[in-house]
């Protein structure tokens, strides 16, 4: 594929799905702040799994009236609101899109989290339910609706597995020869999928739904593989009390980089999933919305294949993080058992040419680490709760086996 070239255009309107969550939120005011007309379209559901858990955003959350309607104080912009549950409401959803006719849908509206994928049988459940057949009616209603939008789908780097065979992770397509009895012949396949966890397989699956529909019906499509987000705040989000983002710190929801930071805040050892061998991508929440606004400006042309590109600036071993925030703070770290099915530890290598071409300007770890911790986690330490802290949720039925590590079950540096 080669690399994107910038096309000015006149904005419109973009529906963001799940615009109430996590990456959703701040893409939405983002484009809001950029000029597009968005309307959210979410559930709520993310809001009713932190009931399920028992454990809330160490950041408080607004209503979405309230989020809404500090929005429209600051900004003067108005963002619109449609409470509908996407793989059941197929028809009102069909309906909304022939009225609204989007020029972009940005699609989050998904089940994001491995852990709470794997915690039992109704999650994995839930997780398949709801992530395959939102993402299948997104694409049905697409149709149905007869819109010609260019859907940009926030999939995940795990589609790829965590091994890369001594290569570098392309971006979604691998190039291979085939013998035939002509001789050999070139060819250009979706990079082989090893998902981790019943989360990562449904985003998998996404993508086959992504390449028929592309085929058959000629849908516009930016399949994002994105690195696991670290951070809370936008500068639209820190822009009025009502509209900051969330921070999940607890074992299902909170991604590693952000536990770290949270603990680290409350003086809370640092927990490392086994070795801490595990080699990661990462990309700040900043860098997320910069990048949707990237691709929603830069869509592929009517019949061309989809557009995949790895959305992520960084990688790091999980232990290398470990230790550079226990050096930055003075909190000690300590290994505890990996509830996952992984190895101890994996080389990952990946490209990013093609939004490092077109302008994005990586927040590095190293230029956001203490802000975090400053402004978001030690400001609002007393709402964590700590018994939310450990990850329960398991990959396996059997006893996990032991830690593979060489390092003492604790290790600090001041």
């Amino acid at each position: 594929m080669s690399i994107l070239t910038r096309h000015p255009r006149a904005k419109g309107t973009v529906m963001v799905l799940g615009g109430d969550g996590f990456c959703g939120w701040p893409t939405a005011l983002h484009l809001s702040n950029l000029g597009y007309e968005v309307v959210i379209v979410d559930n709520l559901s993310r809001r009713k799994i932190d009931v399920e858990l028992g454990a809330e955003s160490l950041t408080p959350i607004a209503t979405m009236e309230a989020r809404l309607a500090a929005w429209k104080e600051v900004s003067g912009k108005t963002i619109r609101f449609v409470d509908l549950t996407l793989g059941e409401d197929f028809h009102e959803f069909v309906e909304l899109l022939s009225e609204v006719q989007p020029e972009a849908i940005v699609h989050f509206a998904e089940q994001r989290a491995a852990p709470y994928s794997m915690k039992g049988a109704r999650q994995k459940r839930y997780t398949v339910s709801n992530n395959l057949c939102a993402t299948h009616d997104v694409l049905c209603a697409m149709v149905e609706a007869g819109v010609d939008s260019h859907l940009v789908h926030l999939g995940t780097m795990g589609v790829y597995g965590y091994g890369t065979a001594g290569l570098t992770i392309p971006e979604g397509y691998l190039p291979i020869t085939v013998q035939t009895a002509n001789g050999p012949q070139d060819l250009e396949v979706l990079y082989p999928a090893n998902p981790g966890s019943v989360y990562h397989m449904t985003k998998t699956q996404d993508q086959l739904f992504f390449f028929y529909y592309n085929k058959n019906n000629a849908i516009r499509i930016t399949d994002l593989h994105q690195g696991i987000v670290w951070g809370t705040q936008t500068p639209e989000t820190a822009r009025h009390e009502a509209l900051i983002n969330r921070f999940d710190y607890d074992g299902d929801y909170g991604t590693v980089l952000n536990r770290f930071l949270m603990q680290a805040a409350i003086g809370y050892p640092l927990t490392v999933h086994g070795s801490g061998g595990q080699t990661r991508a990462f990309i700040h929440i900043r860098d997320t919305v910069r990048c949707i606004e990237i691709a929603i400006a830069n869509p592929p042309k009517k019949g061309d294949r989809v557009m995949i590109l790895n959305q992520m600036t960084q990688t790091h071993r999980l232990i290398d993080l470990a230790e550079k925030i226990s050096e930055m703070t003075g909190v000690p770290y300590e290994h505890v058992r990996n509830p996952r099915v992984e190895a101890a530890e994996n080389e990952l290598v990946v490209s990013n040419e093609q939004f490092l071409a077109l302008g994005l300007n990586p927040t590095k770890l190293e230029d956001g680490l203490m802000e975090e911790v400053q402004t978001i986690a030690k400001r609002f330490a007393h709402r964590c709760d700590k018994s939310k802290i450990p990850c329960v949720s398991t990959w396996r039925r059997d006893e996990p086996q032991p830690v593979e590590t060489t390092e003492p079950p604790l290790a600090a540096t001041a």
